[in-house]
């Protein structure tokens, strides 16, 4: 750690700020491992499992990212897997904390939380008192993609009514009540299904855009059952959503990390379609040294979001908790300001695969 601590900030694109970004292994912990060094991939399953619970490992240095041919800032893998996360919170926010260290010690000015490394620290809050570097969930950009991505589907969707039936999963969540206002704010001629575990929030969420939008509530993932398109936005270490929950034709928007689908729904339900969520365009992105799961020039928005508030000049915490619409516009006019470098929604993918939308035969009930 010496040595790393005594190293100079690299100045990046911009001229302006360099990032770190945190990472965990999702749910097979060899292939996430593997993919920090390929070696790792050989250890059985069981052996990291005890391993991630039982012994305090440090944080891992596991890719330098560039962006227009510069570095501008590192990926730092917590070896803390899914399933740990969400049943030691405790012990995964220690573990947290540690790589916002190792990010604060390569020198990056702003820390973005990836996946479930957000969920354990209550979307950055518990990191809210530092001042050596700035803290981000990057849930703003990560709910401005989505919703710019619900309404590239919307046209392509099996309507069964006159207007189409959206069901958010995880609506009362960060970024689920943040994709819920935006929809509200310019309201397209949609139906809205907001599903979540707890009643209080959902329903108090409702009731803020009940004005704006055709709403209901629910408390199960059953709900979808009617909704041509399922947005699916919660924190969970397991695949959720089976064959037997979806309508003929729907299309799946699946914004979660770990995902909350799996190629086997394709595979039993072919007339539905599954597209990656939440995913970002940045052409000239290369990682070295590790990968994230996505191919060179793609991003997760909340990393994107990371990078762009570093390449921008942003100084301090940005989204903390859940996003407000002043900062999810921010973000956005910060992301415009990067255009020839891209930042916007991806071209929609299944499973990492390209998806020709205007092909798609359109399944009606």
């Amino acid at each position: 750690m010496a040595s790393i601590r005594g190293r100079r900030k690299e100045r990046p694109v911009s001229g302006t700020g360099t990032f770190a970004f945190t990472v965990h292994p999702r749910a097979r912990l060899r292939e996430d491992l593997a993919r920090a060094w390929r070696p790792l991939g050989l250890v059985p399953e069981s052996v990291y499992d005890a391993a991630l619970r039982r012994l305090p490992l440090p944080p891992i240095t596991m890719a330098g990212v560039q962006i227009g041919g510069e570095r501008v800032g590192h990926v730092v893998l917590v070896p803390f897997g899914a399933r740990h996360l969400l049943s030691d919170v405790e012990g995964g926010r220690r573990r947290v904390t540690r790589a916002v260290d190792r990010g604060a010690a390569l020198g990056a000015d702003v820390v973005g939380l990836g996946a479930l490394t957000a969920t354990v620290t209550a979307g950055g809050a518990t990191l809210r008192g530092r001042s050596d570097i700035g803290v981000t969930n990057g849930n703003a950009f990560t709910a401005a993609i989505v919703e710019d991505q619900i309404r590239m589907l919307l046209p392509h969707v099996s309507a069964r009514t006159t207007r189409p039936h959206i069901a958010i999963v995880g609506a009362s969540g960060s970024v689920g009540s943040a994709v819920t206002k935006l929809l509200a704010r310019d309201p397209a001629e949609v139906r809205l299904t907001l599903i979540a575990r707890t009643a209080p929030r959902l329903e108090a969420l409702a009731a803020s855009v009940a004005g704006d939008v055709d709403v209901t509530v629910a408390l199960s993932i059953d709900a979808v059952q009617g909704a041509d398109l399922v947005v699916l936005l919660t924190a969970s270490a397991d695949t959720i959503l089976g064959p037997d929950h979806l309508a003929p034709g729907a299309i799946v928007l699946d914004a979660t990390q770990p995902r909350n689908t799996s190629p086997a729904l394709a595979t039993a339900r072919p007339d539905v379609l599954v597209v990656d969520g939440g995913i970002v365009s940045i052409p000239s992105l290369r990682l070295t040294g590790g990968e994230i799961g996505l191919p060179d020039g793609r991003s997760y928005a909340c990393f994107a979001e990371t990078a762009i508030l570093a390449l921008t000049g942003h100084r301090g915490h940005f989204s903390i908790g859940n996003p407000t619409l002043e900062q999810i516009d921010g973000i956005r006019a910060r992301a415009a300001r990067l255009a020839h470098l891209g930042f916007h929604a991806a071209a929609p993918t299944s499973f990492g695969a390209p998806v020709a939308l205007e092909r798609r035969a359109t399944v009606i009930a």
